[in-house]
């Protein structure tokens, strides 16, 4: 064999390697058999330079001198910037899922490749951004997006690389550079993250450093990127706490709050149907994403078949003694009736198995999901547990259910489920709950475009109102106007 066919041989399986690595898993896949075991898969190196910097001054100071850069070329950059970092990412999905998956400890291994795929195949991009215009008598008027500027962008460590490529995506797309503070606990995975980024972006022919990373992210990097005078926007992923001092920073602030996501299944629901969503989604990447279902208020008449039929879709059923032992393993203190509890975060993102050990129950790693029959008032029903354990609470009809509901999610106004075929009842939980997602018998990630129609953003800015995000958001609306003339007929 020649060096010239050696060298066909190499780039025939370097595709394939590449072709494996984009296609997504079947979007049903978490239904479905045991969880892999994961060995460390190879990632590829970063290429064109360090963008991670250690003061927020330079990092404001390159991203703005970035997005000058970025303003100055041809718009059709942007869609060959987006493309590539689409690329890049698919082709580095199951590194940095496994990064992830190890540096926080939380999780399903194989549920974040899914997440990093969904974000890096269905994240928005300049389609969004399409012009405006109105011609009459009056002249012509256009109306186009505009960038801000440097946005800077504070990441939890639940959804450490869907955030920052679902955000770069519609941040770039918009003309924007970024600046990324990670949670400190994924700092690795979500600053490796940012990088290959980078190199997507110098390979599409791009300025360095549109998006760029604090190398030690500190609670004071958050507040300095907030007050910093070269930030022009501000994207916050996180807790209550972290939302509070984004708002209260003087600049427009676009924020991603907590949920507590109810699901409502009425007596006319399909329960085959009802149940295996429920475990599919309470249970994806072990509740830490936040439309995940947290509890279920099912009508009494069916509550023992819905339950029946999640026992064979991957959960498991404990009793009210087994429920007490596990309340003092997940709370951090007894929490009181109908109020939300602390939860203990040694156990957030473990698998269901990892939970029932530690009341002395023996189940493997494929058994996806703890079920708990609690009463209306329990802590469990209150609290974002973000841990695959799933209360579920019987109720008279549709009705209570819908109340209960809106009651347990606290007015977050973030994500709600309902399995019915009534269609007054469907009206009626979508018009009471609010929230910038409601998804109508199906899986949770259905509303996040996993299974159903649409696009996908994990920054979902339910307290700020702009829901589920996309390069709008991240714009600014300029309008031009012409007075008078310029009508072509």
């Amino acid at each position: 064999m020649d060096e010239r066919q050696i060298q066909a041989v190499i780039e025939r399986v370097n595709s394939e390697l590449r072709h494996a690595e984009r296609t997504p898993p079947s979007p049903r896949s978490p239904r479905h058999g045991g969880p892999s075991k994961p060995t460390p898969p190879a990632a590829a190196a970063v290429r064109h330079g360090d963008n991670l910097f250690a003061d927020v001054d330079g990092a404001a100071g390159a991203a703005a001198r970035a997005f000058r850069a970025l303003h100055d070329l041809p718009l059709s950059v942007r869609e060959h910037i987006i493309a590539h970092i689409r690329r890049k990412i698919r082709e580095n999905a199951q590194p940095l899922a496994y990064e992830a998956w190890q540096e926080t400890g939380m999780g399903r291994y194989e549920d974040k490749i899914e997440k990093v795929l969904l974000n890096a195949n269905k994240a928005p991009g300049t389609e969004f951004l399409d012009t405006s215009a109105w011609s009459g008598d009056g002249g012509l008027t256009v109306v186009e997006f505009a960038p801000y500027g440097v946005i800077g962008s504070i990441t939890p460590s639940t959804n450490p690389i869907s955030t920052v490529v679902c955000n770069s995506l519609s941040m770039v797309a918009a003309g924007n550079a970024v600046v990324f503070n990670a949670h400190p606990g994924a700092k690795k995975c979500s600053n490796h993250a940012v990088q290959l980024i980078n190199d997507a972006i110098v390979e599409a022919g791009g300025p360095a450093n549109l998006v760029s990373a604090i190398a030690e992210p500190t609670i004071e990097t958050a507040q300095q990127i907030m007050g910093h005078r070269q930030v022009n926007l501000l994207t916050v992923t996180g807790g209550i706490g972290v939302v509070r001092a984004a708002m209260k920073s003087g600049k427009r602030a676009i924020c991603a709050g907590p949920g507590n996501p109810p699901v409502v299944v009425d007596e006319t629901a399909d329960l085959e149907q009802a149940g295996r969503d429920i475990v599919a989604g309470a249970s994806f990447d072990n509740n830490i994403v936040c439309t995940d279902e947290k509890e279920v208020f099912a009508v009494a008449s069916i509550a023992d078949e819905l339950k029946q039929v999640m026992a064979r879709h991957g959960a498991v059923e404990i009793g009210a003694a087994e429920l007490d032992q596990l309340r003092r393993v997940i709370f951090t203190k007894p929490p009181g009736a109908g109020k939300p509890g602390t939860m203990n975060t040694e156990f957030v993102g473990k698998n269901a198995g990892v939970l029932l050990q530690q009341i002395g129950v023996e189940a493997g790693d494929e058994i996806r999901l703890v079920l708990v029959e609690v009463d209306r008032d329990d802590p469990l029903v209150f609290s974002e547990q973000m841990m695959p354990v799933l209360p579920v609470v019987r109720v008279r009809d549709a009705d209570e259910g819908i109340d209960l509901a809106k009651a347990a999610e606290h007015g977050f106004r973030h994500t709600a489920v309902m399995h019915s075929k009534h269609l007054d009842h469907l009206s009626r939980m979508a018009r009471e709950m609010d929230c910038s997602i409601f998804v109508k018998n199906g899986a949770s990630f259905d509303g996040l475009g996993y299974g159903g129609e649409g696009f996908c953003s994990f920054t979902i800015a339910s307290p700020t109102g702009e829901g589920i995000t996309n390069p709008v958001s991240f714009s600014r609306i300029r309008r031009c106007v012409l007075k008078d003339s310029f009508r072509i007929v």
